[in-house]
């Protein structure tokens, strides 16, 4: 492998789950937290089962953005981060690594319906879906006997993945507590903006906006066209000052689990931005003036 031009997705298949739960293992035994690994499993089979429909009382994840493969590549993120900021100093017990962890895993569970709920499908609950999936947490967690504070602290964690919450706004038990919210939360945008779907996805996402009754956008268009500005007005602002810059320790990770010395979230989320604006600077638009350019995946073909 070329360290000098390897991509994010040349390292692992995002597509492929073992692949990527096998690297967030191997990072767990990089931080010297192999004891948590069981209970890891444990929790990450559940939300498996959760999404794919297996899970008691509740139906299989239907919304095409937020999906399982959204979900264990925030878990990724999440566990390259944790180790990043570990290489250059940062110390967390490694009982709340594994909260990290698993508030990224739950993170969008409250997305999920229940066999009951007969309409629409979970994206109707994008607005307050962090709530519903804190409750799923007390629910599954409490079944394994972890106690009150972990899973108060694990809530607080997932609440650093709405955007409409400043971290600052929210009450950390410890220092180190917090540290992990800014990780999870950053996270879960790298992951995202830094997917090499990511522009296919948006089209997804728009469809989920529409259910959800988010009134920013009135077309798929518009989402692209916004999206950024999202980025510099929105994502940027809350990793550098929202979170404190801590995403800013990935390229730690790098360069110690894969001689790298760059932050390849980073240099992803420019790439997708740079082809956005030639998209949009592509000459005059029309309806789905996007279809030409965004191919990767066929997801727009699949989703039409």
């Amino acid at each position: 492998m070329n360290n000098e031009t390897t991509n994010l997705y040349d390292l692992i298949d995002c597509q492929n789950q073992k692949a990527v739960l096998d690297e967030i293992e191997t990072i767990i035994s990089l931080l010297d937290s192999d004891h948590i690994m069981d209970q890891f499993q444990v929790v990450c089979q559940d939300i498996i089962r959760l999404f794919n429909g297996d899970y008691p009382g509740y139906k299989a994840s239907n919304t095409k953005y937020h999906n399982l493969e959204h979900t264990v590549m925030v878990t990724l993120a999440t566990a390259r981060l944790i180790h990043g900021s570990v290489v250059c100093g940062f110390r967390f017990q490694p009982e709340n690594i594994l909260l990290g962890l698993l508030a990224a895993l739950f993170h969008d569970s409250g997305l999920i319906q229940t066999k009951k709920d007969k309409s629409g499908t979970g994206a109707k609950y994008t607005i307050g879906h962090e709530k519903r999936g804190i409750r799923f947490m007390r629910k599954n967690l409490g079944e394994k006997n972890f106690t009150r504070q972990q899973m108060d602290d694990c809530a607080q964690l997932i609440k650093c993945t709405n955007l409409k919450i400043d971290a600052a706004d929210i009450s950390f038990r410890s220092k180190e507590i917090e540290n992990l919210g800014k990780i999870v939360g950053s996270a879960d945008l790298l992951a995202q903006m830094a997917d090499r779907l990511y522009l296919e996805k948006l089209i997804l996402l728009f469809k989920e906006f529409e259910e959800a009754g988010i009134p920013d956008f009135d077309s798929e268009e518009e989402l692209l066209e916004k999206t950024e500005g999202f980025y510099k007005n929105v994502t940027r602002k809350r990793l550098t000052q929202g979170f404190d810059n801590i995403s800013s320790n990935m390229i730690n990770h790098f360069r110690y689990r894969w001689d790298i010395d760059r932050d390849l979230y980073s240099e992803s989320i420019g790439k997708n931005i740079s082809y956005l604006k030639k998209i949009l600077n592509d000459g005059k638009r029309t309806r789905r003036f996007y279809q030409k350019y965004l191919r990767r995946g066929g997801l727009l073909y699949e989703n039409d």
